[in-house]
């Protein structure tokens, strides 16, 4: 048995390497790469646009590590006078970590219907909310906060790449390596799988054991007709980590 990791570029690996030395063979299967965003040289000007006590919602890590990198090599630094928001718990670390401010997360529930319902978010008219995400991704948070009389704006700090592979061969492989369990940390990577994977083995794909990071993806993944679908609490690669090691299944 052995445990198919979606999860892209270098944390796909490092996840890879936890589970080996947790005793659980693992093959690192991204279907696409992480590149600088299209829009990334717009930021420092995005930010000097925004009014005083606007907010930032950071998506993620990767909009954090692309955009730290960036307003770095412009010289310009993160605004104090604004207030910055992300989902997770990891992401507000590498936030605070690379910036030195202060950011704000729904620690009780990490996502966008989280987010959403922080104090802060209840009243947000005629403010201006800059997303920093990657191409792509779920709108629910920008469609919810413009309900509620929010200006926004969003910026492409990073990008997908597909990465190109032979299905029948790759298929084939992962069958002989034994994969019974698929780690997925997104809707999209469901998506793009089930499109990678030829229809005449999706009996077999879904006959795998998914973990994923919501219960939004878990529903998802429920009518993708996936039979067995578990949650990690967090997204982390040391949270996928041991929410493995709790099946017992190796």
């Amino acid at each position: 048995m052995a445990v198919l990791v979606m999860r892209p570029d270098e944390k796909g690996k490092q996840l890879v390497e936890m589970l080996a030395k947790a005793g659980i063979a693992a093959i690192h299967f991204p279907l696409f790469s992480i590149q600088a965003g299209r829009e990334l040289n717009d930021l420092p000007s995005q930010l000097n646009q925004l009014n005083a006590g606007d907010y930032v919602f950071v998506v993620s890590q990767n909009a954090v590590t692309y955009s730290a990198e960036s307003l770095k090599q412009a010289g310009f630094q993160w605004r104090a006078d604004l207030q910055y928001f992300t989902v997770g718990q990891r992401t507000a670390q590498a936030f605070c970590s690379q910036t030195e401010q202060c950011i704000h997360y729904p620690f009780q529930q990490e996502t966008s219907e989280g987010l959403l319902s922080l104090s802060a978010m209840k009243n947000v008219q005629d403010k201006t909310i800059l997303i920093l995400r990657g191409n792509g991704g779920r709108a629910f948070f920008a469609e919810q906060a413009s309900v509620r009389g929010a200006k926004i704006k969003t910026l492409e700090c990073y990008q997908r790449q597909p990465l190109v592979y032979d299905p029948l061969e790759q298929i084939s492989m992962l069958k002989r390596a034994g994969i019974t369990t698929i780690i997925a940390t997104s809707k999209e990577i469901l998506r793009l799988l089930l499109d990678f994977v030829p229809k005449n083995e999706h009996n077999w794909l879904k006959s795998c054991h998914l973990i994923t990071v919501s219960e939004r993806i878990q529903r998802v993944a429920f009518e993708m007709g996936w039979e067995k679908v578990s949650l990690s609490p967090r997204a982390d690669n040391a949270t996928l980590c041991d929410t493995l090691l709790q099946f017992n299944e190796f």
